[in-house]
């Protein structure tokens, strides 16, 4: 990733943005130290859909198909989408909370959203991720870690265990090892 954030703006330059209105402000003085994995599919186990970016900005049509009905009412959002072939989708400036993590706790710590970046790799539990998405996490993780105190990465399982899969079995994290600037600090 060659180009860095607005460091004022927390907005990613080299990422297309669409802005999610599923965010709010972080508590007064909360630093972001956590990075969370996740994995989506729109409809699950489809790639290259519009799904993902409808059900962030609360435009997704229930009636386009029948797993869109259960999920429709949702507001969600991250703060990345990193799709398929590695395009990286930024949906809420790294400054401001993304609603993400749901019930959460890490270490001790709930409200996981208040503290961490939340990106999204299009996936599910029972397909392989793509070279592309792993080199443009790896990419993305370093970026970050330079410019917050990040302490941690880990899977959106590890916040919500009994709750949530993701980003599931497939998800190879020795890809991440390569970070040199976080060791010991993954998962």
């Amino acid at each position: 990733m060659a180009v860095g954030p607005c460091r004022d703006c927390g907005w990613l330059e080299r990422a297309r943005h669409i802005e999610s209105p599923n965010c709010d402000a972080r508590p007064d003085g909360e630093l972001v130290s956590l990075v969370v994995v996740h994995a989506i599919s729109l409809p699950p186990g489809h790639f290259g859909s519009d799904g993902i970016v409808q059900l962030f900005t609360n435009r997704l049509d229930p009636t386009a198909h029948p797993y869109f009905a259960q999920i429709s009412g949702l507001r969600v959002s991250a703060h990345f989408l990193l799709r398929r072939n590695g395009e990286l989708i930024q949906f809420v400036s790294g400054r401001q909370r993304a609603w993400h993590a749901g019930r959460s706790c890490w270490q001790g710590r709930e409200r996981c959203n208040d503290f961490s970046l939340g990106i999204e790799l299009e996936g599910c539990d029972d397909l392989p991720f793509e070279d592309a998405q792993y080199l443009g996490l790896v990419d993305l993780v370093r970026l970050l870690c330079a410019q917050y105190p990040i302490a941690a990465v880990v899977g959106h399982s590890d916040i919500a265990p009994g709750r949530k899969t993701d980003p599931g079995p497939c998800f190879d994290w020795r890809r991440l090892g390569s970070i040199g600037n976080l060791p010991g600090k993954l998962r």
